[in-house]
């Protein structure tokens, strides 16, 4: 599957009908970003199961700013809704398969149980 352009107008539906959805913050004047594209890419055809999509920083201002994209690229990957992986700067194929690898063997109840405990402990503090 080749890699789709992100934006604020089809953010969540893509976020919500999709079990991983690979995100890439990106500007076209980024040295760094222009060299991890083909990464990506080559990532996006090994992976049709996963939807992988850019997002121009520089098109999408409030779409990074409420992610807090401070330095790109910046590569935050979804799973069943819950951002487990944010982080700057470009990554080698072989890290960005292992980090695939290891968001697809995840135990997504036990991350949504975990979830749910916490904003549990949360409302209990805040009473």
């Amino acid at each position: 599957m080749a890699t789709i352009n992100l934006t604020s107008e089809n953010f969540e539906p893509t976020i919500k009908e999709n079990d991983i959805v690979i995100l890439d913050f990106w500007a076209e004047w980024c040295g760094p970003c222009k060299s991890f594209g083909p990464t990506f890419e080559a990532a996006s055809e090994k992976h049709p199961d996963i939807v992988f999509a850019k997002v121009n920083t520089e098109e999408e201002q409030q779409l990074a700013a409420s992610f807090q994209i401070r330095s790109i690229p910046t590569l935050m990957i979804f799973r069943e809704q819950v951002i487990l992986f944010s982080q700057p700067g470009a990554l080698t194929e072989g890290q960005l398969e292992q980090v695939i690898e290891q968001v697809k063997e995840l135990d997504m109840a036990k991350v949504h149980e975990d979830i749910a405990k916490q904003q549990q402990e949360q409302q209990g503090s805040e009473a």
